[in-house]
């Protein structure tokens, strides 16, 4: 029996794909749990009709992600933080301070977790910072660390 898995299921496929199994084990597993359905006609329209929808949303998520990237790109963001004698900071400039920096210098949402610092900031400087927007898509903020006091 021909079915189309709707999620992926472990040693035979992933969600979308066209397979063939066992009749037993497609109406006595598969399809009552939901995990697949009968490859007919009409489920082979609508799995392709959403195989299109995925397609053009994952388009749209690209090209934003690309705007995003080209605005991080060219931003030089200024963060102020107290320091002590020699540029040294008092505590450190976090992931979480850089993403709100964004947010009010340049009204994006950064999530904190796609930021990735290489080692914590700790002193007055300049510093790059490496911005995870999807896979494949990544941003070079350049950020510049001052003394506030």
């Amino acid at each position: 029996m021909e079915v189309i898995l709707k999620q992926d299921v472990k040693n035979l496929g992933k969600q979308g794909d066209r397979i063939k199994v066992a009749e037993g084990y497609a109406r006595n597993f598969l399809i009552p749990r939901g995990l697949a359905v009968e490859a007919t006609k009409g489920n082979l329209k609508s799995l392709k009709h959403q195989q299109k929808l995925d397609e053009e949303r994952v388009s749209r998520e690209r090209s934003e992600a690309e705007r995003v990237k080209a605005i991080l790109d060219d931003l030089n963001l200024v963060i102020r933080a107290r320091s002590g004698e020699g540029g040294r900071l008092f505590g450190s400039v976090t992931s979480g301070d850089i993403a709100a920096a964004v947010k009010e210098a340049a009204g994006i949402a950064v999530d904190k977790r796609k930021l990735e610092l290489e080692e914590p900031i700790k002193a007055v400087g300049d510093y790059s910072v490496k911005v995870k927007l999807l896979p494949g898509v990544v941003a070079d903020l350049n950020i510049k660390v001052e003394a506030s006091e």
